[in-house]
């Protein structure tokens, strides 16, 4: 056809938004089940209501299933934030290659590499110690901030 072909996996520039594409493709699932589990859970009765008294489609979302579905939001959120540092290293070491090593190098695959094929051990422990210190640090800053807002939080 006259096209060239292109590695977007080898291109840098194509990195992160093949990473974050393939993460919402993944996780599409699992957020579909949990969010109709909660949706599931709301009383019928609260949308019958709602009818009679003339709320439209938009509206029953807006002050019934928003709402009622909060907390499951709001705990979600909360393990997203505690997991931010630690992402899916996976996923990122089986896209990794050496040509896009400038936006694909995250501290999983540093400690990875530095670790297991370098063989420096204690310094990719220490390393992998900060990463959970600073997950830990994200994850009780989410739940205070739910706290604060009124929500639920974790504890």
């Amino acid at each position: 056809m006259g096209f060239l072909p292109k590695d977007f996996f080898a291109d840098p520039q194509w990195f992160r938004p093949l990473y974050i594409l393939s993460g919402i493709w993944s996780s599409i699932g699992y957020g579909s089940i949990l969010y109709l589990a909660a949706i599931s859970g709301i009383n019928p009765e609260l949308y019958e209501s709602a009818v009679l008294d003339g709320a439209s489609r938009w509206q029953q979302i807006r002050h019934i299933t928003l709402p009622c579905i909060m907390s499951t939001v709001v705990i979600q959120l909360i393990f997203a934030v505690g997991g931010i540092v630690g992402n899916d290293y996976q996923k990122i070491l089986l896209m990794q290659s050496p040509l896009n090593y400038s936006t694909s190098d995250v501290f999983s695959t540093f400690v990875y590499r530095e670790g297991i094929l370098g063989g420096s051990y204690s310094y990719s422990t220490a390393v992998n110690l900060l990463t959970s210190v600073i997950s830990v640090v994200f994850l009780l800053l989410a739940n205070w901030f739910a706290k604060r807002a009124g929500e639920e939080a974790l504890f």
